[in-house]
């Protein structure tokens, strides 16, 4: 889930991205916030496999439908719709799991050098959360990194890596064949024809239950099977995630696909 920081192709939520370093932003401060305006409007976020527990029990996870799949916690149905922040970024529940791809949000490792693996911490500029701001965190004591930036830092390494044991985890799914085209169909009160969604992908329970015993135990020794069904026991929350918005105000008017966000 590394990128360079390229203006033509930067990642969801950022609008820009520079390395950070003790020479230019040696006065630099990072300051919390509660309000996550960064997740007003973004219906899908990316989701690492390890957080499909938590996060499936607040969201239905699906996978995007792209060359290589990217799993996504939904926060909404359509575009442009979170339902889990209000206009001002604020969580409408405090206690909902928020994924860590949010949760890094100014920062986040990436390549400065495209022929080059090496990743460097770096930060969107364009954030109020980061600046030569009077009051908060510093980022930097001299030429050493503060231990606030040492641990945003390891953070965002440890992020790095649960998305390399995401891709593992996706393409085992693509290995057996396992991930399908979905489709939701949703009767709503006073429509004569369903709302459909596609535009995602999904486990096949079918192929799921024809597969080999040693495959099955396999992925059951190893924790697959656990991610597996947890998110297919997610998908059971779409229906209500669709009546939240209903009766928010913000149900769809068209049939429109999901269009899951860029990872």
């Amino acid at each position: 889930m590394a990128s360079a920081p390229n203006a033509t192709n930067l990642p969801l939520f950022y609008k820009d991205l520079m390395p950070l370093n003790s020479r230019d932003h040696a006065n630099y401060k990072t300051r919390g916030t509660d309000h996550a305006t960064w997740l007003v409007g973004a219906h899908a976020v990316p989701l690492t496999a390890e957080e499909f527990i938590h996060a499936g029990r607040h969201y239905p996870i699906v996978f995007a439908s792209a060359e290589q799949p990217v799993p996504l916690a939904l926060m909404g149905l359509n575009e442009g719709i979170n339902m889990f922040v209000d206009d001002e970024g604020k969580l409408t529940d405090p206690n909902v799991y928020v994924p860590a791809y949010a949760r890094r949000y100014p920062f986040m490792l990436a390549k400065l050098q495209s022929d080059s693996d090496e990743l460097s911490l770096c930060f969107d500029p364009t954030s109020d959360l980061i600046g030569d701001f009077d009051e908060g965190n510093v980022l930097f004591e001299g030429e050493e990194a503060s231990d606030v930036t040492k641990g945003m830092l390891e953070f965002c390494k440890s992020f790095e890596e649960a998305g390399m044991r995401t891709q593992q985890f996706v393409d085992e799914l693509n290995k057996h064949g396992l991930l399908m085209d979905g489709e939701v169909s949703i009767q709503q009160t006073g429509f004569e024809q369903p709302f459909i969604y596609r535009g995602f992908r999904m486990v096949d329970q079918e192929k799921l239950r024809e597969l080999r015993g040693d495959v099955l135990r396999t992925m059951n020794q190893n924790g697959m099977l656990a991610l597996i069904f947890a998110h297919l026991f997610s998908l059971d929350l779409i229906s209500g995630l669709f009546a939240r918005q209903v009766q928010a105000g913000k149900g769809p008017i068209a049939l429109d696909d999901l269009q899951p966000a860029q990872a």
